[in-house]
């Protein structure tokens, strides 16, 4: 397990030993004043994001393939990709660039290093200056903006809190109850469509029979 995610036990007056299981769900959901409902739709869907609370930082080190799946609009062929292929830093300062984005999608990227600097980091992957420097304000973590690596050791849990508190109506739908429709609601608007649907919905069963 990462060291955001033995942080996050001691934080919760767990045991720091890197295990998810019913003992620590309980003490994360105590910790942070949530309901069983909330804690387990919650829990659910970042333990798929997370792969288990493993990832704290973005893994950028993809093949050309992958490259092609999963940054297809940047690269027009494999000759294109192979630059960035095995080659993290280039990527990141490459996709999450603002030259290189949409205006919708822009990141607040401009500086030099910057797409590397502020790689997604935290449980549901905070990205991009801009992100990063609302998460700071809004949590007032001023240090944060000079060391955006304490989202990955000391804070993925909030700020994986704090995504879903910008998302507007999250939380009322895990208050309506654990089902597969809230699941799968829940589902849509973290992951913007159903990956791994079903991996989240029995995730989220589990810990809610844990916690409820």
């Amino acid at each position: 397990m990462s060291e955001g995610f033995r942080n996050l036990q001691q934080k919760c007056g767990c045991t720091p030993d890197g295990q998810f299981g019913p003992n620590t769900a309980k003490g994360i959901m105590k910790y942070y004043e949530m309901s069983p409902e909330r804690a387990a739709h919650f829990l659910g869907q970042v333990c798929i994001e997370s792969m288990n609370f493993q990832a704290v930082e973005e893994n950028l080190n993809y093949s050309v393939d992958a490259l092609m799946k999963v940054f297809g609009r940047y690269f027009k062929t494999r000759a294109d990709a192979k630059p960035y292929s095995k080659n993290p830093r280039a990527l990141a300062n490459y996709v999450y660039m603002d030259k290189n984005r949409s205006e919708k999608s822009k990141l607040g990227n401009v500086d030099t290093d910057d797409g590397w600097i502020f790689r997604g980091r935290g449980f549901l992957q905070v990205t991009g200056r801009a992100n990063v420097r609302k998460f700071a304000s809004d949590m007032r973590l001023p240090d944060v903006m000079d060391e955006p690596q304490l989202i990955s050791s000391h804070y993925p849990m909030e700020s994986a809190l704090w995504y879903f508190n910008k998302r507007r109506g999250l939380w009322k739908i895990c208050d309506e109850g654990v089902s597969k429709d809230t699941c799968k609601r829940v589902t849509k608007s973290v992951n913007g469509g159903y990956n791994h649907l079903d991996e989240r919905t029995n995730q989220t069963f589990k810990i809610y029979e844990w916690l409820k």
